[in-house]
Order: structure tokens, then C-alpha cells, then sequence
């Protein structure tokens, strides 16, 4: 009892505190040394699982007979969730594979770019020239609009669910215009350009008449370059009105009546009954290994970081 007593007093003093502190100091070193190992050891079996996989896509050369799936979700665009070059690049692999009997694309998209649309839909073309054997069949899911279906008019085919929509073939240019709002506040604008029509549709000036007529012209032309690829991927079985290309949606029921899209149908019907090959195999557009890598090892410093900062507060108390 005297002996505990007299180690308790002696951790009062300012030396046992100090001693106390640089035990803790040591413990807390010895911690981070653990941590900083662990850490390492995570990143070498992510770069071990990186290599594994490499190493087994790059020298499988068969993986049977089957239907190549690529996926187009999303709005389309450079920075969206849809992007041309990674379509392209999984359509070209899909097309390169000896073992695929057939390529669906699997369309749920609003639209996007029209610049995107069109160099899908250019490099669809060039595929199905250059793999005549190979056919590519459009599969619409909820929606295939706009530069949705400027890509999908590309297919062999389009197959579509009656309640999908599909259509939409039209331009859109949209902004706002904040003069009347400057006005009621007082706000006077002041711009300065170098070339007459460098300040276009700018929302803070009033709009010209000759600003909006050159703008429509232009929505016009690229228009005119989608109605022109739908008639060139569609041909006889285009049935046009006056409405086909007025940017109206339609059921894939009514689609069907337009020509518009073959006949109903989903991705493993396709497989089973067009192109004769129930395997799918998945080539769609993934997240690079550098991105996913670097998403998941975040998550899991993230969690480690909140969990040990969890149990610190706890020791506190």
C-alpha cells in the first residue's frame, strides 16, 4: 500500500509527468509506425490486384462465344457521364474480340453533345463496315433521346420496350436574359469586346434581332445534321410526318408505328433470338484502374481515419 502510494505521488511530480508523458509519446509513435505500415501493405495489394488483372486481360486471347454489351447511360458529353472516346474504345474492343457474335448497345440516355452523338454515331458505322458479320443492335431502356437516338440510329437495328421513350430529334439553345432585373436594381453594364459580335446573346445586354437569327441558323445546321444521319441510319423504315423531327417524344409502341425503332424487344431477347448467343459479355465504359484506385483507397483511409478518431475521443473521456 505505501509503495502504490508512493508511485502514485511520484507520477505527480513534474518529473513522473514528464516521464508519463513521454511513455504516451512512445506508444503514440509506435501507433502511427503501425498505421504508416498497414497503409503500405493496402497499397501494395491494390497494385498487386492491378497487376493481376492486367496481366489476365492482356494475355486471355478467348473467352468463348458470346453477345458484346456496351452501355450508354447518362447524359452525353466531355465532361458527363457519357463520353465518346470511352464508348468508342469498348465498341472497338467488342468488334476486335473473334469470339463476339453480335454487339448490343444499351441506350438510356436524354442526349447531350451533338458533337459527342455524331462521333459515336460516325464510328458505329465504320465498325459495322469494317466487321460486315458482326451486327450492332440498339436496345432502349427508359429513354433514348436526342443524341440518345442520334447514336442509336446508327444500329442495324433498334429495339425498344412499349413504354420506353424514344425520339426527340430536334436542337436546343437556351439561356436567360437579366435586363429587366438589372434595371429594377439599378445595375448598369459595362461591356467591352473586340469584334462586334463577340458579346452575342450576352444575358446582360438587350437581344439583337440579328443575334437571334444567326443563333437559330445555326441551331437550324446542326438540326439539319441530325435529321439527315436518322434518314441515313433509318432509310425505307423512316415513315415521316410533319412532327418526325419536330423534337416530339414517343412511346416505344408509337415509335414502332414511325419507324423509329424495329420491334420490342431487351438486351437478353436480342442476345437469344437475334444474335443466337445467350452468354453477355460487359465491355462498357469503366472508371480507369488510376480513378478507381485512388476512390477506393480514400474511402478507406476516410473510414480509418473517422474510426480511429472515434476511439482517441473515447480514450479522452
Amino acid at each position: 500500500m505505501a509503495f502504490w502510494k508512493s508511485k502514485k505521488e511520484s507520477l505527480e511530480t513534474p518529473a513522473g509527468i514528464v516521464e508519463r508523458l513521454a511513455f504516451e509519446g512512445l506508444l503514440e509513435q509506435r501507433r502511427a509506425r503501425r498505421w504508416n505500415v498497414f497503409f503500405k501493405m493496402l497499397f501494395a495489394l491494390y497494385l498487386l490486384f492491378f497487376l493481376v488483372v492486367f496481366v489476365a486481360g492482356k494475355y486471355t486471347t478467348s473467352i468463348g462465344d458470346h453477345t458484346a454489351l456496351v452501355n450508354l447511360t447518362g447524359v452525353i458529353g466531355p465532361e458527363a457521364d457519357v463520353d465518346a472516346d470511352s464508348v468508342i474504345d469498348s465498341l472497338q474492343r467488342a468488334f476486335e474480340s473473334k469470339d463476339t457474335k453480335g454487339v448490343v448497345l444499351k441506350i438510356n440516355s436524354p442526349g447531350g453533345s451533338p458533337v459527342q452523338s455524331n462521333r459515336m454515331y460516325q464510328e458505329i458505322r465504320r465498325l459495322r463496315e469494317k466487321y460486315p458479320g458482326t451486327g450492332l443492335y440498339a436496345v432502349v431502356d427508359d429513354i433514348c433521346a436526342s443524341g440518345g437516338y442520334y447514336v442509336a440510329a446508327a444500329a442495324d437495328e433498334i429495339y425498344a420496350d412499349k413504354g420506353s421513350l424514344v425520339g426527340s430529334i430536334g436542337v436546343i439553345m437556351q439561356g436567360f436574359g437579366f435586363v429587366g432585373t438589372m434595371d429594377k436594381l439599378g445595375v448598369e453594364r459595362r461591356l467591352i469586346t473586340a469584334g462586334k459580335n463577340k458579346g452575342m446573346l450576352d444575358p446582360f445586354s438587350p437581344a439583337r434581332p440579328a443575334d437571334e437569327i444567326y443563333a437559330k441558323d445555326l441551331v437550324n445546321s446542326v438540326h439539319q445534321q441530325f435529321i439527315d444521319a436518322v434518314k441515313q441510319g433509318r432509310g425505307d423504315r423512316l415513315v415521316e410526318t410533319d412532327d418526325t423531327f419536330s423534337g416530339l417524344l414517343w412511346t416505344g409502341e408509337q415509335a414502332k408505328e414511325l419507324g423509329l425503332v424495329d420491334e420490342f424487344g431487351t438486351v437478353a431477347s436480342v442476345a437469344r433470338d437475334i444474335i443466337g448467343e445467350e452468354t453477355i459479355v460487359d465491355y462498357s465504359p469503366r472508371a480507369n484502374f488510376l480513378e478507381q484506385f485512388t476512390e477506393q483507397l480514400g474511402i478507406a483511409i476516410g473510414k480509418t481515419l473517422s474510426l480511429r478518431m472515434q476511439n482517441q475521443h473515447v480514450q479522452l473521456r
